[in-house]
């Protein structure tokens, strides 16, 4: 959809504002453009509009260079979104969202639709704020007006140079919703200037990480915490957000399992075998033998059902070990066990079939809470 080829922009006084870009915003989806103050984000995006031209390459859209295409005719066919919002202080909402149309010449009849399907789109009943002007609405209902100023004349494109930095965290968090719910229905391309990296996580499907004027480091959300290209892009990030390696390395059953399983003889009677339930706080008990070799399983039930049998023991009602996992098995084995056969635990056992270890659900939880990072308070949800 929009392809930049050995872009680069320098201006008269000699600053070389992008060096050498080479970028494809694909069509349908959300780019974003991060990165420090001056490292060139919006430079980038202005090129796409011809708000200023490249020194050198080219910037096509659908294959077309941008210089061969009339910059009012091309500005009229992409919606432009800022921070300040830029609504006409002294027209309605309605006349403020249908002005593209109308220089396009659209019919009023056409215009009015298209303003109150837009303006329900975003929760804003025409029938109560079409006549209403910019002042009177908070500064989130004008960003959504903005928003849909800019899908007026139904652009393939829509350029967005940090729309929600002025909001408060709950308006700008309410206006991202919004955003990825509209592109959901819409499915725009989408060119997005930001430089809070939580913002850019939530709403890319392109991240574009750049730096005095180059790209650093290109890719999903998902590949950009995965992988950061280097130290830059870590500490931009942010430790906090990076997804340590540990997580990303399939561990063994014997890095997850629980020890000390609590076990009994089968010559162990139902009362002790309760008693031991009890005091353990476990609702079920491995049978092994001297050796630890893994004879069988009973649970509670298992052991009530039969009490009133003074003379028999956990042999006589014990099941046998349906599943299990060998030592050195990868967590995922026995996780996909746990959740395939609905298994509180899972028994880990050597070559001998002797019990080493116990996987449970409360295991595996506690091993991700070891490895994920530490999030501060305030950073609690």
């Amino acid at each position: 959809m929009i392809v930049m080829n050995n872009v680069n922009k320098v201006y008269e006084d000699g600053f070389h504002a992008l060096k050498n870009i080479n970028l494809e915003m694909k069509k349908g989806e959300i780019t974003v453009l991060i990165g420090p103050s001056g490292c060139g984000k919006s430079t980038t995006m202005k090129l796409i509009n011809r708000l200023i031209s490249p020194s050198s390459g080219e910037v096509l859209i659908n294959g077309r260079n941008v210089n061969e295409i009339d910059p009012v005719k091309l500005r009229r066919n992409i919606g432009y979104v800022i921070q300040s919002i830029g609504l006409f202080p002294h027209m309605t909402i309605g006349r403020n969202v249908g002005i593209v149309p109308r220089l396009k010449k659209w019919d009023a009849d056409k215009i009015n639709r298209r303003i109150d399907e837009l303006m329900r789109l975003v929760g804003l009943p025409p029938e109560t704020y079409r006549d209403r002007y910019p002042s009177e609405l908070s500064g989130g209902q004008q960003q959504r007006i903005g928003v849909i100023r800019a899908l007026a004349a139904d652009p393939d494109i829509i350029l967005m140079d940090e729309p929600f930095s002025a909001l408060d965290p709950i308006s700008r968090e309410q206006l991202q919703d919004e955003l990825i719910r509209l592109q959901q229905e819409l499915r725009k391309t989408i060119v997005f200037v930001t430089h809070d990296m939580d913002e850019a996580l939530k709403i890319a499907d392109t991240i574009v990480l750049m730096k005095e004027g180059q790209i650093v480091q290109t890719g999903t959300p998902e590949t950009i915490l995965r992988h950061p290209a280097n130290d830059f892009v870590r500490t931009f990030i942010g430790e906090k957000r990076l997804m340590p390696d540990s997580l990303y390395e399939i561990p063994t059953v014997d890095e997850v399992m629980v020890r000390k399983p609590v076990t009994a003889f089968p010559t162990r009677g139902l009362a002790e075998a309760i008693r031991l339930m009890e005091q353990r706080k476990v609702d079920s008990l491995f049978i092994v033998d001297r050796d630890n070799d893994l004879q069988g399983i009973v649970s509670i039930y298992q052991v009530l059902d039969q009490y009133g049998e003074e003379n028999k023991t956990v042999a006589d009602v014990m099941q046998p070990v349906l599943y299990s996992v060998k030592t050195g098995s990868p967590l995922t084995a026995a996780v996909e066990l746990l959740n395939r056969h609905q298994l509180s635990n899972l028994a880990v056992v050597d070559d001998r079939n002797r019990l080493v270890g116990l996987i449970t659900r409360g295991s595996v939880v506690r091993h991700l809470a070891n490895v994920m990072p530490a999030t501060s308070p305030a950073e609690e949800v």
